[in-house]
């Protein structure tokens, strides 16, 4: 008699230990918060070209500023040239945020999405050129 009830106890356990589990599965899949858009300031718009093809920057730029960073910390290099050929100042406050200059519009709506702290600025501030927001 008690076997029979453990047996039923542990699958009335397991089921609702289970739960979240086949709710994400069956109820939720595919139904993610869209990505962010793009909000270029107009600067940007004028540019028309980053550092590097959009693609990249939006899956690699993290990469391509850990690069920048041990290449002018630990090589002393200042310069970047991309495929193009283009020369850019390795610098994420001069370079990067002289385009991409509303940081809350720009990097933290997609960082937030994406659940990510980023420790750029612990070092850099947000605002290079002192411009009122």
């Amino acid at each position: 008699m008690s076997k029979k009830w453990i047996v039923i106890g542990l699958i009335i356990f397991l089921g609702l230990f289970a739960s979240p589990f086949w709710y994400n599965l069956l109820v939720k899949m595919g139904t993610a918060a869209p990505a962010p858009e793009v909000v270029l300031t107009e600067k940007a718009k004028v540019a028309k070209q980053c550092v590097m093809p959009t693609d990249f920057m939006k899956a690699e730029h993290m990469q391509l500023l850990d690069l920048w960073r041990l290449k002018v910390v630990r090589g002393l290099e200042r310069e970047f040239v991309n495929p193009a050929g283009k020369t850019f100042e390795m610098s994420l406050s001069n370079t990067c945020l002289d385009c991409h200059s509303n940081k809350a519009e720009f990097c933290d709506r997609c960082h937030n999405y994406a659940s990510v702290r980023p420790y750029c600025w612990d070092c850099h501030i947000d605002n290079p050129q002192g411009e009122m927001k």
